[in-house]
């Protein structure tokens, strides 16, 4: 799954959720609007952690097909990945 627009998405609505805040003179909206943002921050966290591990399993994948596809070694395949993926960062 490509989680990339999903995330823009999420980040636009954040973004535009903490301008607005700072905007509002009432104070229950703009509790509301942070209630708001906070759901929006969780849901980006979550998003973001099911991409990062997307991108390492299909890395894994890829390590391990040019490996020749051994069996019992998917923990070094995955950790080789991960390693990689945060390298990347």
């Amino acid at each position: 799954m490509d989680y990339l627009p999903e995330l823009r998405r999420l980040e636009h609505q954040l973004d535009l959720a903490h301008r607005a805040v700072r905007l509002i003179a009432d104070r229950e909206t703009a509790h509301r609007l942070e209630a708001f943002a906070h759901e929006i921050g969780e849901r980006l966290c979550t998003l973001k952690a099911a991409s990062r591990e997307e991108a390492i399993r299909r890395r894994a994948y890829e390590l391990w097909q040019n490996a020749g596809r051994p069996g019992g070694r998917d923990l070094e395949f995955w950790l080789s990945a991960e390693r990689e993926f945060l390298r990347g960062q």
